[in-house]
C-alpha cells in the first residue's frame, strides 16, 4: 500500500511537471518585416556601442562621477573598500566572478552586466555593513560593539523591496568570504530545494526527500578545503530512495569509516543516489563542528523555505494536500537560524511567494535586516555610471532629469536602469 501510495505520488508529481495537454497544430513560420528590421537596427546599434566603450576606456577622463569624483574605485579587493568608497564602482572580472560564484550569478547582477556592458557593481554603504558585521564576528574590535550601537549578528536575514540589491550584496558576501579564505555553502536558488524533481516520504523519518536537489555539487569550490576537514560524526547515514532506481534491497544505511573527509562524504553523496539526501543533512551537522575555518551558510530566495513547496501528497483519490517546505528533510536540516552557526539568507520577492509574517519560525527576532533601495547620493552616482557607458545620451543628462527617474522610481534599480535610456 505504502509503495503504491508512493508511486501514485511521483505520478501526480510528474504531470504537474510535464504538460499532457495536445500539442496545438504548427502553423507555417511567417517572418515579420518589421520586427526582424527593428532586432537587426538593435544590433548594429549594440555593435555600435561597444566599439565606442572600447575607445571611452583609452580616455580617463570620462571616468568621473558626481561632484568630479572618480566613477571607480582604485581598491583591488572587496575586502580592501571602505567608506570613502561608497558611490564608486569596483569593477570585477568575468574570470574573478566565475571562480568566486562557480554556483552561478543572481539574475540581477547579470542584467545589470548585460545592459552596462560592463562587470562593474556600486559599491554601497549597506553591503559595506554586512560584511563589516561578519568580519567583526570572526575578529571582535577592542570596543564594545553594542558600545556605539553596533550589534553584531551571527545569523542576518536579508529583507527589503522588490529590486533593492539583496541578492547581489548576498553574491557579493559569498566573494568577500571566499576570498578571506572562508568555507562557504552558497545556496543561490533556495526555490528549486521546494520545486521540480522526483520526491518521497521516507518511512523513517517521515519527511519527504527529494534525492535530485540532493544531488547538486557542493564540491564547488569547497574541494580544497574540504579535502582538508575531516569527518566527526560517524554514525551511520541512512540510504533512502534513489531517484528513477528505486530502494537498494541489501541495505538501508551507509558506513562513515574513520578518517573519512568531508570532501570523501558529499562525493559520496554526488555519486550514489540513495546517500544523496542523507549526506546533505550530515553535512549541514558537520559544518556545526567545524573550528579550524570560518563557516558561513549563505541562503538567496530563503523565503521560500517558509511556504508551500511544489509538491503534493495524495489524501484521497480525488484529492491532494500541498506538502508544506519544512515537511522536506533538506529544507528542515537548513532552514533554522537558531544555532551558534553563521548564516545569512535574502528574501527574494521576485519569486512571488507572497508576504510573510514578520515573526518566523527558525529565526531569530533579530536577525531581519531591512535592506534599503537606492539613496539619492547612490542614484546620482548610478545615473553618471550609465552615462559613461552610454546607456545615457550626454545632451539629455541633467540632475532634473536623472531626479526625476529617481523619484519616479522610488530607488527601484531595475526600473531605473530600464528608464534612463529614454531621458531626453
Amino acid at each position: 500500500m505504502l509503495r503504491w501510495s508512493l508511486a501514485r505520488a511521483a505520478a501526480t508529481h510528474s504531470h504537474k511537471n510535464y504538460s499532457s495537454k495536445a500539442p496545438k497544430p504548427t502553423t507555417p513560420f511567417k517572418p515579420d518585416p518589421k520586427k526582424a528590421a527593428a532586432a537587426a537596427a538593435a544590433l548594429i546599434d549594440e555593435q555600435e556601442r561597444l566599439r565606442q566603450l572600447a575607445a571611452d576606456d583609452n580616455n580617463p577622463s570620462l571616468d568621473v562621477g558626481p561632484n568630479g569624483r572618480p566613477l571607480f574605485t582604485s581598491a583591488p579587493s572587496l575586502s580592501h573598500l571602505s567608506r570613502n568608497d561608497v558611490c564608486t564602482y569596483f569593477k570585477l572580472t568575468k574570470d574573478a566572478l566565475n571562480a568566486a560564484l562557480p554556483e552561478g550569478l543572481p539574475v540581477g547582477m547579470v542584467n545589470e552586466f548585460q545592459d552596462s556592458m560592463r562587470t562593474a557593481l556600486i559599491v554601497r554603504q549597506s553591503f559595506l555593513d554586512l560584511r563589516d558585521n561578519f568580519r567583526r564576528v570572526i575578529d571582535p574590535p577592542m570596543w564594545s560593539s553594542n558600545a556605539k550601537g553596533v550589534k553584531v549578528r551571527k545569523q542576518v536575514l536579508l529583507d527589503g523591496p522588490v529590486s533593492c540589491g539583496k541578492s547581489i550584496a548576498l553574491a557579493m558576501l559569498v566573494q568577500w568570504a571566499r576570498e578571506e579564505g572562508w568555507l562557504v555553502l552558497y545556496v543561490p536558488k533556495g526555490k528549486e530545494w521546494t520545486h521540480g524533481g522526483f520526491f518521497y516520504k521516507h518511512p523513517l523519518t517521515g519527511l519527504w526527500d527529494t534525492p535530485v536537489q540532493a544531488e547538486n555539487d557542493f564540491l564547488k569550490y569547497n574541494e580544497s578545503y574540504l579535502k582538508e576537514l575531516p569527518c566527526q560524526i560517524f554514525d551511520p547515514i541512512p540510504l533512502g530512495e534513489g531517484a528513477g532506481v528505486g530502494w537498494l534491497k541489501d541495505a538501508d544505511s551507509l558506513a562513515i569509516p574513520e578518517g573519512t573527509s568531508l570532501y570523501e562524504l558529499v562525493k559520496t553523496g554526488i555519486e550514489q543516489t540513495h546517500a544523496a539526501v542523507g549526506v546533505v543533512v550530515r553535512l549541514r551537522k558537520e559544518l556545526s563542528l567545524v573550528k579550524d575555518l570560518p563557516v558561513l551558510i549563505a541562503v538567496d530566495q530563503y523565503n521560500n523555505w517558509f511556504t508551500f513547496s511544489e509538491y503534493e501528497e495524495p489524501v484521497t483519490i480525488r484529492s491532494c494536500r500541498p506538502i508544506h517546505a519544512r515537511e522536506l528533510t533538506m529544507v528542515k536540516a537548513f532552514r533554522s537560524m537558531k544555532h551558534d552557526d553563521m548564516m545569512v539568507g535574502a528574501f527574494s520577492h521576485s519569486t512571488a511567494v507572497g508576504k510573510l509574517r514578520r515573526d518566523l519560525p527558525d529565526v531569530p527576532v533579530d536577525a531581519r535586516v531591512m535592506f534599503p533601495r537606492y539613496n539619492l547620493d547612490e542614484a546620482e552616482a548610478v545615473c553618471h555610471y550609465y552615462l559613461r557607458q552610454r546607456l545615457i545620451r550626454r545632451e539629455a543628462f541633467s540632475e532634473e532629469n536623472w531626479k526625476k527617474i529617481y523619484f519616479l522610481c522610488n530607488g527601484n534599480g531595475t526600473e531605473i536602469r530600464g528608464l534612463v535610456p529614454f531621458m531626453r
